[in-house]
């Protein structure tokens, strides 16, 4: 594990994390800038999407074969992030698998309440299957919240009876609005991202006086039988760490094609500090291998 590079990047989240805006419009504002720096890699294109009215992101690394699709779902507890937020980790992401990737900005709540973000999703597959694209060369992918909505994705596009992608990758993946881990409570000292009390938070803006366990909201509690080959990478500080986990014991109990990495000393989404994290570099080439793996699989 790289301390010298791991150390400061954790005294910089516990900053900021003691310094959040009190208001969700401050809360946006501040991860636009906070994101804003980090660098999108050398020779990555970057062009707009437009699915049906979904606006987004196209993100492809030239001289990649490009055969493969990845629509990314953006973490930010559904409330605040966008594809410019997170636009050095998609192009990272896209270096490393070689496919092309497309993001979207499905609806934000409190503005726009569960099931928003899942139909956005859904019609955001609908329409790279529009456009001819075979969904054995799609994977869908996000992070925290987006990693959570993957998840919920998958099981209402099983459920609509729509084919299925050739995988999908999470990345420390929001899989219980509840917040119901024994992880929210042990590693409350290690975890410089997320909190309880701020988590549930964004969870009642998102699903309002509803159901925090409704399956389609949280996938942890979602009947998980039929779905693709998943990719769940973790961190070992989180307080997310028993999403991932409960969620990859449901997957396996329901003999679906699932692996779980949980990265040593790793906090929440490192991969968006692959810039400067040699950890956070390798979890995003760990994850286009298996992109690429699994694709060519499907594709047989």
């Amino acid at each position: 594990m790289s301390l010298k590079q791991l150390e400061p990047i954790i005294e910089l989240l516990r900053e900021r994390a003691k310094n959040l805006p009190p208001t969700i419009e401050g809360m946006r504002a501040d991860f636009d800038a906070f994101t804003a720096i980090m660098p999108v890699p050398e020779g990555v294109e970057c062009s707009p999407a437009d699915l049906d009215g979904l606006r987004g992101g196209w993100f492809s690394f030239l001289g990649a074969p490009n055969k493969t699709t990845v629509l990314y779902l953006h973490g930010g507890g559904y409330v605040i992030g966008s594809v410019d937020t997170h636009r050095a980790l998609i192009a990272r992401l896209a270096k490393a698998s070689g496919a092309r990737c497309c993001a979207i900005n499905y609806r934000l709540a409190p503005e726009h309440p569960f099931p928003g973000a899942v139909e956005d999703a859904v019609a955001a597959y609908r329409g790279l299957l529009g456009r001819g694209i075979d969904p054995k060369r799609v994977v869908i992918a996000g992070d925290s919240a987006g990693g959570g909505l993957v998840l919920a994705v998958l099981v209402a596009l099983r459920d609509c009876g729509l084919p299925r992608p050739a995988a999908a990758v999470c990345f420390s993946p929001w899989t219980d609005l509840a917040c119901s881990g024994e992880s929210m409570r042990t590693k409350v000292a290690a975890d410089p991202v997320i909190q309880k009390a701020g988590a549930l938070l964004y969870a009642r803006a998102y699903v309002g006086e509803g159901d925090l366990k409704h399956p389609l909201a949280s996938p942890l509690y979602a009947d998980v039988r039929g779905l693709p080959p998943i990719l769940i990478q973790v961190g070992e500080r989180e307080t997310l760490l028993d999403d991932a986990t409960r969620m990859a014991g449901r997957l396996r109990a329901a003999r679906v094609d699932v692996r779980i990495d949980i990265w040593d000393g790793m906090v929440h989404v490192w991969h968006f500090f692959a810039h400067q994290l040699d950890e956070g570099q390798q979890a995003l080439d760990a994850a286009g291998a298996f992109i690429r793996e699994k694709v060519r699989a499907a594709s047989r």
